[in-house]
């Protein structure tokens, strides 16, 4: 039997965020295999309603990164990030004529996890 090296990686994630997938799969696309320094500077100024969320996020995983396991933040990288969805919540908005409207609240979850460069 071979003995496989399992690579350590920080996870981070966020639940519930209050905003549609579809956006923060724009700006996580941005930093997917990135060193984590590089990911910080391009999140701190993508002007998208997602950035912040995601670059808390990404300081979390690197926290994580060096706390819990021990590693160099300067050899991290975004080794995976994804954006799922989450509950919808659905909300009433009064129209025309006595009609109502719905209006759809999305959520997301999103998680990053980081790993060291070899």
């Amino acid at each position: 039997m071979e003995d496989k090296i399992i690579a350590k990686e920080a996870v981070a994630k966020v639940s519930y965020a209050r905003i549609s997938s579809r956006k923060v799969k724009v700006v996580i696309d941005l930093i997917r295999n990135k060193n984590v320094g590089d990911a910080m500077a391009i999140l701190k100024f993508t002007p998208k309603a997602a950035a912040p969320i995601v670059e808390k996020l990404l300081k979390s995983a690197i926290a994580n990164a060096e706390n819990n396991f021990g590693m160099d933040v300067d050899k991290l990288y975004v080794s995976e990030v994804y954006a799922n969805q989450g509950p919808t919540l659905k909300r009433v908005q009064p129209r025309a004529q006595g009609r109502a409207f719905r209006i759809r609240k999305r959520t997301s979850h999103i998680t990053l996890a980081v790993k060291e460069r070899e």
